[in-house]
């Protein structure tokens, strides 16, 4: 047991193991609507498009959270209008978008001399997480989750159905707004843990799992959550023992996790196919 409890003695590892854990639980269930609706990049633009909001909120002494939440729901805007606008499909519009808003943010942050570390941006810095971090955090988590719960017929019946949705008179653009405004959110707690890069990996990645070896979208939330904290938890345990970022070995346990799930599946797992077939 001195292996599980040894990291427990220190103040650092108990604060990043408590924020892994919140946004262990918050990034997979928002990002399983992401994988539903085949919109999995969109977490990866949002993540990018938070970063001129950091280095203008930073440089005028705002709330970083709150410029942060601007430009990322600016730049799912950006995306909705670039579509409504011209025949440019989904996937370019996010292209186009995730590089500019990247481009801009590494700019900015570069031009304005941000107080804001882009290391620490692009790769997080959990190990630094400070109690009040984990609080902010925390509040983020419980804003997004309790929203999905009030409204999860609602984003259901929009996640799978949008035309039908907007048939029966439900305020779809509204409710898309709040999906964005959720997505956002969860990748901006995620930031401080995994970084810019590996946000997307936490978000899509253990739903993604889940969508593997689960039919339903309620077992998939579930699952998903219940992956992230096992991958995040076991990431910062393989950092501390191995000495290596905790954000990669998070994003790199992730991928472990996937490609089991890929390989043996019951349902969908490529080896469990090959068996099957066999029989």
């Amino acid at each position: 047991m001195d292996w599980l409890l040894d990291p427990l003695s220190y103040e650092f590892m108990r604060q990043a193991l408590l924020a892994s854990l919140l946004v262990g639980v918050l990034c997979p269930i928002v990002g399983t609507y992401l994988i539903v609706q085949r919109m999995a990049m969109l977490g990866d633009v949002v993540a990018h498009g938070v970063l001129p909001g950091l280095a203008i909120a930073s440089f005028f002494n705002l709330p970083v959270l709150l410029g942060a939440f601007a430009c990322g729901l600016l730049s799912t805007g950006v995306i909705a209008w670039i579509r409504t606008q011209s025949r440019i499909k989904a996937d370019t519009a996010m292209a186009i978008t995730f590089s500019t808003f990247f481009s801009l943010g590494i700019t900015l942050l570069t031009v304005l001399r941000s107080r804001v570390s882009l290391e620490q941006l692009l790769f997080g810095d959990i190990l630094s997480i400070s109690a009040s971090d984990v609080w902010q955090i925390g509040a983020i988590a419980a804003l997004v989750l309790v929203g999905v719960g009030l409204f999860y017929k609602e984003l259901l019946f929009f996640t799978f159905d949008p035309l039908g949705a907007e048939a029966l008179g439900l305020p779809v653009n509204r409710i898309n707004l709040g999906l964005m405004a959720g997505i956002t959110l969860a990748i901006i707690a995620g930031i401080k843990t995994v970084g810019v890069i590996l946000v997307v990996a936490l978000m899509v990645g253990p739903a993604a799992t889940a969508y593997l070896l689960v039919k339903e979208l309620h077992w998939m939330m579930g699952l998903g959550a219940t992956l992230g904290v096992l991958f995040s938890v076991v990431g910062m345990y393989g950092s501390y023992y191995l000495d290596i970022p905790s954000g990669p070995a998070i994003g790199l346990t992730v991928f472990t996790g996937f490609l089991l799930a890929l390989l043996f599946s019951p349902y969908q797992g490529i080896i469990s196919r090959q068996i099957s077939d066999n029989c």
